[in-house]
């Protein structure tokens, strides 16, 4: 079945007018006005990719649906008839295989330091599907983390990430989605548009050239096979073209072959990459003849963990966290690898009415485009949404309380427009930072270099001191690759939170379909009929983007009912619902 558009925009106008009522302190758009429709496989017109950082799903779900609920924290009770998770229960708390077991962290240990997540190292961490690593390889001490290396084992529960726990009763979760590949941001990111890391056709240094075992978890390495002038991404490069890059700090790279905005730029489908610091602190200006004189520059930034304590582990100087953030991070934004998505110096829309068409800005805006289109009726077809640093979650400039308040305001504001009746939001994240979790993924990409590693060593050869990955040596082994495979795109990788929250989302419901960041990709082909990544003949085995064999989202959703009457509004500080059932 097919979907146009329906009366279902009626209904949504009457919910969004009692719903404002519940909410009290969110803005309500202007009536929407869709310029374009097409038609959809699923009646889903809409969908807001919220792309977050770095959390595993055991780090934000361990022991849903129940909570501690100290004196003092926001309360969560669940429902009844929650369905389980595959959480932490049992010997997984008490006697763990790792150095430490897994324990409770509560709202004032929200600031934590960051965890090493890279490509290497996180596949060190699974010991080839023991997962007693963690602490050794991919634990890290600082402001914020014991300075036994422990703070790696730590998790919250629903007094801390309550909106999560509260949007997971209401809407779909999934307890089964992983990384696409082991590795850090940039790895997730580009998976999310495209399915596929390998493809740098032009970098700066360091490049071509297998890196060693401990290069590898510089950020910034690419990877090149032997028998291909392509690299593949390991790391945290930054886009080469991309004037708030920065050069010298990290590598630069550009990405070959095509991504999501190229299939529904074909089908002159409106979408947009909407980031937080994206409009520049300083424009860029230009000469007569319109090459560049000087670039742009994004300097604009927030104070960290606004709200939150200062963390007492691992800081006995009392140093304050509260410092400045710069809120455009490059290597977050994936369409600026691709030199058909790019947009170089970071020119603004020509008008709120071309937020999502084809113009100088090249459907890559500030995150202020967002809410520019939503509120003036513009809302492109498919949104990717990414909040400034400090409110992205990334463990070290950011902390779950402030990435709540982010997540709420969204939310909030999408539920009350028009478009909510036709809209999927889905929350996702680039990587999992390296934080415990207790569930390995298949292995469908296989990858033997130098820097895969997921035979485990034998037990007297493990280092008992934490952090220190360096000790463990690679075993050159992910499986073994099909000849010709693209070297380095082991995956999958660490479980991590995904959520569905629509109209049509099934309720209070766990799906334990296998999935991945490139399950997002497939589900916006999908509905659009952009067809795939590498067209419709299949590439030579392990050369194909992961959205040819990615597992799908559509059991998060019923669209055989009328969707849910009721949107949830949640209190951006606290996370708790601002209307009960």
């Amino acid at each position: 079945m097919v979907f146009r558009s329906s009366s279902l925009r009626h209904w949504a106008l009457a919910t969004v007018g009692t719903a404002a009522l519940l909410s009290a302190g969110v803005a309500s758009p202007a009536m929407a006005r869709e310029t374009e429709d097409f038609s959809t496989k699923w009646p889903i017109k809409h969908v807001v990719v919220i792309f977050q950082e770095n959390i595993s799903f055991d780090h934000y779900f361990a022991t849903y649906p129940n909570a501690l609920n100290p004196v003092g924290e926001p309360k969560f009770t669940g429902r009844d008839d929650t369905p389980s998770v595959n959480g932490l229960t049992g010997g997984l708390l008490t006697d763990n295989p790792n150095l430490f077991n897994p324990f409770r962290l509560d709202r004032a240990q929200a600031a934590t330091c960051d965890m090493d997540h890279g490509y290497t190292d996180e596949q060190k961490a699974v010991d080839g599907g023991l997962l007693g690593l963690f602490v050794q390889t991919v634990g890290r001490k600082g402001v914020g983390c014991n300075p036994n290396g422990s703070t790696v084992m730590g998790y919250y529960d629903g007094n801390t990430v309550t909106a999560l726990w509260n949007y997971a009763q209401r809407f779909a979760m999934s307890d089964n989605s992983f990384d696409t590949n082991f590795g850090p941001s940039t790895v997730g990111a580009l998976n999310l548009i495209a399915g596929q890391t390998h493809g740098v056709v032009q970098a700066t240094a360091p490049v071509n050239g297998v890196p060693t075992p401990t290069s590898a978890s510089i950020p910034g390495n690419t990877f090149v096979a032997p028998s291909d002038a392509q690299g593949t991404v390991i790391g945290d490069p930054q886009p080469l073209l991309d004037d708030c890059s920065s050069p010298g700090s990290r590598a630069q790279v550009k990405m070959a072959g095509p991504n999501v905005g190229d299939l529904l730029n074909a089908k002159r489908i409106a979408w947009g990459f909407f980031q937080g610091g994206f409009a520049p602190s300083t424009p860029a200006t230009f000469n007569a003849d319109g090459s560049v004189k000087t670039p742009a520059v994004c300097n604009t930034a927030h104070a960290a963990h606004p709200g939150v304590p200062n963390p007492t582990d691992g800081n006995p100087s009392g140093a304050d966290v509260h410092t400045l953030v710069t809120d455009y991070i490059p290597h977050h934004q994936p369409f600026q690898y691709y030199q058909t998505t790019a947009n170089p110096h970071h020119l603004p829309p020509s008008s709120v009415a071309m937020i999502g068409k084809t113009d100088q800005a090249n459907h890559q805006y500030d995150l202020s485009a967002f809410f520019a289109a939503l509120k003036s009726g513009h809302l492109p077809a498919v949104s990717y949404v990414k909040a400034a640093a400090y409110e992205d979650g990334h463990p070290g400039y950011s902390d779950p309380l402030s990435e709540q308040t982010f997540l709420v305001d969204v939310i909030n504001t999408l539920q009350q427009s028009p478009e909510w009746a036709e809209t999927a939001i889905i929350i996702a994240y680039d990587d999992s930072d390296g934080w415990y979790d207790h569930v390995t993924g298949p292995i469908v990409s296989p990858s033997e270099t130098p820097v895969d590693s997921l035979v485990p060593l034998p037990r007297a050869s493990e280092p008992t001191q934490p952090a220190s990955p360096g000790a463990i040596a690679t075993s050159g082994n992910c499986g073994t690759p099909k000849p010709g495979a693209f070297a380095a795109r082991c995956g999958y990788g660490t479980r991590q939170p995904l959520l569905v929250i629509s109209p049509w989302a099934k309720v209070n419901f766990v799906d334990h379909t296998t999935t991945d960041q490139s399950s997002i990709l497939r589900f916006i082909e999908d509905n659009w009929d952009l067809g795939l990544i590498d067209g419709p003949a299949e590439p030579p085995a392990g050369q194909a983007s992961f959205d040819r064999i990615t597992g799908p989202l559509v059991n998060m959703f019923d669209f055989a009912e009328h969707p849910q009457p009721r949107p949830l509004f949640l209190d951006r500080i606290t996370g708790a619902a601002l209307d009960r059932d």
